[in-house]
């Protein structure tokens, strides 16, 4: 802060800043920005519904041990398992 904004008790008593309107956006650039690349989507990026179970904390344990030892997390895991039991049926 520059000294002729403050007083000698250091309270602000500088002058106020009027800020315009932002400018138009063109609404194209605006949903190529949103997109994003979809390469650098992580594939837990792509699902939107959580699912909350109670399980045992020995079962929660088995879980994060199998997860480790197999170098994924245990969301993946779980997710690869499911889809594995309930497979999507074609239309």
């Amino acid at each position: 802060m520059s000294s002729d904004s403050n007083t000698s008790n250091g309270k602000r008593t500088g002058k106020r800043i009027t800020i315009g309107a932002r400018p138009p956006t063109h609404p194209h650039a605006e949903a190529w920005i949103r997109q994003g690349d979809i390469a650098d989507l992580q594939k837990g990026d792509l699902y939107t519904a959580r699912l909350t179970i109670d399980i045992t904390p020995a079962l929660r344990a088995r879980i994060k041990v199998s997860a480790f030892t197999q170098g994924v997390t245990v969301a993946d895991l779980l997710r690869v398992l499911l889809e594995r039991e309930f497979p999507e049926k074609p239309q």
